[in-house]
């Protein structure tokens, strides 16, 4: 997902986004495990997201922005 799109969602909209990342990362681990993985490349690409998602709950929860804005 892009980061313009992740911004546009709530705190929970965000912790459920990161447990459906979790969900997918959890199942592509397993089917890598299995050697049955079609892509093993999106398993850095969810990782990537969850990154993404967890630095904006971070940035929303502190008003990291807001801030930002203020200062400049």
């Amino acid at each position: 997902m892009k980061p313009s799109e992740l911004r546009a969602l709530t705190i929970e909209e965000l912790k459920q986004k990161e447990q459906d990342l979790r969900k997918e990362l959890f199942n592509l681990r397993f089917q890598q495990a299995t050697g049955e993985i079609e892509n093993p490349k999106r398993i850095h690409f969810v990782k990537k997201d969850i990154a993404r998602v967890l630095t904006l709950i971070t940035e929303k929860s502190k008003n990291i922005r807001s801030l930002e804005k203020a200062i400049r």
